[in-house]
Order: C-alpha cells, then sequence, then structure tokens
C-alpha cells in the first residue's frame, strides 16, 4: 500500500501543480450542467435539473477516467513510465497507484459540480443517497480509468489517443440515458442506451437520488470494473521497457 500511495501522491502533486488542467476538465461539465438544466426548454416532470445532475456527474467521472489515460500516454512519451516499470516494486501497485488516483480525481471534480448543481436549483439529498451515488461513480470511476489505461498502452501516441477519447465521449453520453428519459427514445436509440454502461451509472445515481438502493446497476458495475481491472492488470504486467 505504501508503493501505491507513493504513486498516487506523484500524481496529485503533479495533478496540483496545474491549475488550468482543473479548470479545464470543469468547463465543459459546468456548461452543460447549466445549458441543459437551467436553459434548454425540455419537456420533464419535476426538477428537469435533478434529472440531468447525476448524467453531468456521470460524464465528469467519465471524462476524468479517459483522460487518465492521456496522462499515462505522456509519462510514455516522456520516459516516465520506463522507469517506474524498472523499479522493484511490483507493477500492480504502480497501474493500481494510477487507477485510484484518476478514480479520485473525477469524484472530487464531481463534487464541484454537485455543489454547484445544488446552488443553482437542484434538491439537497439525504446522506444515505449520496454515500450510494458516490459509491457508483466510484465504481464507474474504476471502469473508465482501467479502460483509458488500457487503451494508452496499446497507443503509441498522444494523438491516437486524443482521437480516441473524441471518439469514445460524446457518442456514448448522447446514446445514453443522460438527457431522455427511455420512454422518449426511438426504438433503435432505446436498446442502444440499455447496454451503453454510462446508462446503467446515470440509472443507479438517478435510483439513488429517488431514495432507492440500485443493487442492480451496482452490481453490473462491480463485474464491468473488475473486468476491465484484470484486462489492465495483464496489459500492463506485459508492458516492455523501451
Amino acid at each position: 500500500m505504501y508503493r501505491v500511495f507513493a504513486y498516487v501522491r506523484r500524481d496529485l502533486i503533479r495533478w496540483r501543480r496545474a491549475p488550468m488542467n482543473v479548470l479545464s476538465t470543469l468547463a465543459m461539465p459546468c456548461a452543460w450542467l447549466i445549458f441543459m438544466g437551467l436553459v434548454m426548454p425540455v419537456e420533464h416532470d419535476g426538477n428537469y435539473l435533478d434529472f440531468v445532475t447525476p448524467s453531468i456527474l456521470v460524464l465528469t467521472v467519465m471524462t476524468a477516467g479517459l483522460s487518465g489515460g492521456s496522462s499515462l500516454m505522456f509519462d510514455k512519451m516522456l520516459g516516465y513510465l520506463n522507469k517506474f516499470l524498472a523499479v522493484p516494486a511490483p507493477r500492480e501497485a504502480i497501474l493500481v497507484g494510477k487507477i485510484l488516483f484518476i478514480t479520485v480525481r473525477g469524484l472530487l471534480q464531481a463534487t464541484v459540480i454537485l455543489i454547484i448543481s445544488i446552488l443553482i436549483g437542484a434538491s439537497i439529498l439525504s446522506p444515505l443517497a449520496y454515500l450510494e451515488m458516490y459509491f457508483t461513480l466510484f465504481l464507474f470511476g474504476v471502469f473508465f480509468s482501467a479502460l483509458g489505461t488500457t487503451v494508452a498502452m496499446y497507443l503509441n501516441n498522444h494523438d491516437s489517443y486524443a482521437a480516441f477519447q473524441s471518439f469514445v465521449t460524446m457518442p456514448l453520453y448522447f446514446a445514453s440515458s443522460a438527457l431522455i428519459s427511455y420512454e422518449q427514445m426511438p426504438q433503435i436509440l432505446y436498446y442502444i442506451a440499455k447496454v451503453n454502461p454510462l446508462s446503467y451509472a446515470i440509472d443507479a445515481t438517478r435510483e439513488a437520488a429517488a431514495g432507492a438502493v440500485p443493487v442492480t446497476a451496482m452490481l453490473v458495475l462491480l463485474v464491468l470494473a473488475a473486468i476491465m481491472t484484470i484486462v489492465c492488470s495483464r496489459k500492463f504486467r506485459k508492458a516492455t521497457l523501451g
């Protein structure tokens, strides 16, 4: 655990020294929250801001998870990854530290978005509801952190990874239950959204906000996170120095 937290501390220091990176990662979720929650004239029963806030939280965690792969890509290009792989610490410790940092960073960013949503009119929930929401976001963050790290291990340059990130983010978001309910979707979009990992995270977050316990969605996210972490671990274990 000491080795894991040493790597987490290293990434936290690097993140703290780049405040513009922090602001840039919050800019898009804040814009989506304000634009969709307050400006768009969407027909919805109840407070639409309460409906759209969980999806913005999930988008924030997903963006943070994918940007973690970009961080690993820079480590590869600058030669830091080779130095980490050469140390006597187990490679799994390095990988767990990376995934843990990316996930915690995403949760911190989601907290900022959550506070903003409350300030502009979203409902204040019970402590249990927030606990369930954060647990869901944590599982989802682990899944996308491991996915981004795995893809970064396969690609050779930052431009390729940036193209992958752009290709994945918005299509997944729009093909989910983020902005409209399942009942309002065209049939083809309904089936796509039902198998979209984002939909599981969004639906679970909304259920938690409504006072329910989203056991099924949490189990699905737990399985996805475990599978993706195992795949990432095997790829990271086989990484060679170059």
